[in-house]
């Protein structure tokens, strides 16, 4: 069941996120053929604060689901109604503090944007961000329980819809007024619309634990979930600093527009690591499920197995991030909204390094593993903020990001290894070490080699020098990784799996 669940929520999330990429490559095409690439900057630069106020959330999400992993799998009704109820009045909460934490950031507006010369209140624009934002919290708490039961595929299917809807009546009203205002005054209605369906069936299915009173939560059950949103408060203000922190950089320092060039690089970056995340969050509760048992042995096969992966992966996305992204942004809104080849490079390592998180924070995360390794995101941001500032003024633009790729290492050269191998699997981090640094050095060579060939090797049109590129990209990393791991355990997994979900398609279609 676990590998039924896992493999039905991946595919859903693989499809969702393909489906809402497209739909926005096309939905940001229009939006800057209408308003222009200063709008799409100061969308790009608000989205970013308004994701820095989750820091508000605490983290009260993880640490509810990691304890409704227990109670699901021995049928506690009770105990996961009081969770869920617990959760309910945590978000209320969580809602409203965000709400008036962001109301209290708009006199720091003016200093964080630089060459505005858009006619439309920037406060109002801000404030319907800001509400967008304040209602996608009050239905969290109903998510949750889907989340824990492995039926992530409801809401990503759900999300699809609202996606879909969203963008299409947001175009319409733009290009018949081209109003920016009434543009996100849509997206905020069809939010509530997403919300009331999720509501809708999250009662459905699970009226016991939605209906009438609930019991208090147990003292020990209480303790552990403030002790690990203590320590993932920390978190959230890290990864919120790391990930939010480089538009309002590049805003202060550079400019708003060129915020909004960065926008359409980070649109794909953020659909590419969104297709990675969905994946690995199919599995979370799996994992979840693993960890309860007590088999170290069978913990650490199942992480080397999905490590390989998360590496064949990351190899694959990031080279061929590198070697296609500049002729298909030519052909997607020209080649005036190019970035340079440096900033390229360097989007292209962030993107490998957050990619070969995913395992580890998977582990991390269905370990409940928050509190321990509390400090290090406050570190990681610190480090993210300094080097990024600092290494602007040497190499422009690509500084900025060359500063979120050193934090970034911060997690898999301390962190990780310190705070989630060792405890999970109870092995020294020599083994961690020599895997993650045999992965990221092979993906190196092959994308220096890569590019080194498509570089040399042009052509006219940019439709085919995107499919010469990736055939090249595809070729020599595939053949490198199965002629050196075609032996390995964790290549041999592989295989058995594709042979299993080819067999099981077979069966299913001769039926």
């Amino acid at each position: 069941m676990r590998t039924k669940n896992s493999l039905r929520n991946a595919i859903v999330s693989i499809v969702m996120t393909v489906l809402t990429s497209l739909v926005g490559l096309i939905a940001q095409k229009i939006f800057i053929n209408i308003l222009g690439t200063e709008y799409l900057g100061i969308s790009g630069l608000f989205s970013n604060i308004i994701s820095m106020l989750g820091i508000v959330e605490l983290g009260i999400g993880p640490a509810i689901i990691y304890n409704l992993y227990k109670p699901i799998q021995e049928k506690d009704t009770e105990k996961i109604k009081s969770l869920v109820h617990f959760y309910k009045k945590g978000y209320l909460v969580i809602a409203f503090a965000i709400l008036g934490i962001g109301l209290l950031i708009i006199p720091f507006l003016p200093y964080i944007m630089k060459d505005i010369t858009i006619s439309e209140n920037i406060v109002v624009i801000y404030v319907l961000f800001l509400m967008d934002t304040f209602a996608s919290y009050l239905i969290a708490y109903k998510q949750s329980i889907l989340y824990a039961n492995q039926e992530n595929y409801i809401i990503n299917s759900i999300h699809i819809i609202y996606i879909i809807i969203m963008n299409t009546l947001q175009l319409l009203f733009l290009y018949l007024t081209h109003n920016y205002y009434l543009y996100l005054v849509v997206k905020i209605a069809c939010r509530i619309m997403e919300n009331c369906a999720i509501s809708y069936i999250a009662n459905h299915k699970y009226p016991e634990i939605f209906e009438g009173e609930s019991l208090p939560l147990d003292k020990a059950t209480s303790r552990g979930i403030f002790k690990r949103t203590k320590g993932l408060i920390y978190h959230k203000i890290g990864t919120f600093i790391v990930d939010g922190s480089d538009n309002i950089i590049i805003s202060a320092f550079i400019g708003v527009t060129t915020v909004g060039l960065y926008s359409n690089y980070n649109m794909i970056l953020t659909a590419v690591n969104n297709l990675i995340n969905q994946a690995f969050t199919a599995v979370t509760a799996s994992v979840g499920n693993l960890l309860v048992e007590n088999d170290v042995g069978k913990k650490y096969k199942v992480f080397k197995n999905i490590y390989f992966i998360n590496f064949w992966f990351g190899a694959v996305i990031s080279i061929c991030f590198l070697s296609a992204i500049q002729p298909f942004v030519s052909i997607w809104i020209g080649p005036k909204f190019l970035l340079s080849t440096t900033v390229i490079v360097v989007l292209a390592i962030n993107l490998y390094i957050k990619i070969m998180t995913r395992t580890m924070n998977t582990f991390k995360e269905a370990a409940g593993i928050f509190y321990e390794d509390r400090y290090v995101p406050i570190l990681q941001s610190i480090i993210n903020i300094i080097a990024s500032i600092v290494l602007l003024h040497y190499f422009g633009l690509a500084g900025v990001f060359m500063g979120t790729v050193i934090s970034n290492l911060l997690l898999h050269l301390y962190s990780y290894p310190k705070y989630v191998y060792k405890n999970i699997f109870a092995k020294t981090t020599k083994k961690y070490f020599l895997d993650f640094f045999k992965y990221s050095i092979l993906t190196i060579v092959i994308g220096l080699v890569s590019y080194n060939i498509i570089t040399n090797i042009l052509f006219k049109s940019y439709i085919i020098q995107i499919l010469f590129n990736l055939a090249i990209s595809l070729l020599l990393i595939n053949v490198v990784i199965i002629t050196i791991f075609y032996r390995k355990e964790e290549f041999q997994f592989c295989t058995e799996l594709l042979k299993g979900m080819i067999t099981k398609y077979q069966r299913k279609h001769k039926a």
